[in-house]
């Protein structure tokens, strides 16, 4: 199945917590788009408060740049969180340990972006990803590592485990078997900006199209690595152009046959420099 053309804003996606409604607006002026949190960064005693504030922030916040992450479902706050999202007409939520399809069609008419973060979550994520609302996966090393009992997703030297690599994996596999695009997980070292900016590049280049984060400062290094470069732009739109006045399906430019595949590589770097 052919990656399809998803509404994903992006590629640099900042959480805010939700009961601080005096970040929304800087959160969402100084990334691509805003995650305003009710899960995990927000206190079992703030739930209900947060939920409130969110509802009412969405009037002074672009619609097309909001994500609301609301909580698990199996929660206690589950039940009113679908609610209030899908009555405020939220566009785009973000599911966290996502495992089953039925609990992301039950935010539709929202799009939503999947956290396969759990071990039960990552094992379905084909199925997940499958579900009609799914509009995006991604993936959460800590969440994962915690569910499994494990102390942390990396080894000392900064390399995930096997087992996060293997799920991170699967979830890519997953989401570009059914046309969905994939959201990597945040960097969670805030001051380690050359890593987030090598990690950030080396996601870019295995298919992810944007990225999470929890601090401002991580916005343009994200930015920069999934940003493509000139050179490619000019090849990829070069390539399109050419693609229009092609007799067929394959068609030689600058010495290189082009096909199919090649086609969905260059649509796919225009529209990374679209973002």
């Amino acid at each position: 199945m052919n990656r399809t053309d998803v509404d994903l804003p992006g590629p640099a996606l900042l959480f805010c917590p939700g009961d601080r409604p005096d970040r929304y607006a800087k959160a969402a002026e100084r990334a691509d788009a805003v995650i305003l949190d009710l899960e995990d960064s927000v206190a079992a005693e703030h739930k209900d408060r947060a939920r409130a504030l969110v509802v009412a922030g969405l009037a002074d916040l672009d619609p097309a740049r909001v994500i609301v992450r609301v909580n698990a479902p199996d929660s206690p706050w589950w039940a009113d969180d679908v609610a209030a999202v899908t009555g405020a007409g939220v566009r785009l939520v973000m599911l966290p340990k996502a495992q089953r399809p039925e609990d992301v069609e039950a935010l539709a008419p929202a799009r939503v972006i999947a956290l396969c973060e759990t071990a039960a979550g990552v094992l379905a994520a084909e199925r997940v990803a499958a579900a009609p609302s799914c509009a995006a996966l991604s993936w959460g090393g800590e969440d994962l590592m915690a569910d499994l009992g494990g102390a942390s997703s990396r080894r000392a030297d900064g390399a995930y485990h096997d087992v996060a690599r293997y799920a991170r994996s699967r979830v890519l596999l997953a989401a570009a078997a059914h046309g969905r695009p994939a959201v990597e997980t945040v960097h969670v070292d805030i001051d380690d900006l050359a890593g987030l900016a090598a990690s950030s590049a080396e996601a870019a280049a295995v298919g992810f199209v944007a990225r999470m984060c929890v601090h401002p400062s991580h916005v343009a290094p994200i930015r920069e690595a999934f940003a493509p470069d000139p050179s490619d732009v000019e090849w990829a739109r070069g390539v399109l152009e050419a693609a229009e006045r092609a007799p067929s399906g394959v068609f030689r430019y600058r010495g290189r046959m082009i096909d199919a595949p090649l086609l969905r590589q260059a649509r796919g770097i225009v529209r990374r420099a679209r973002n």
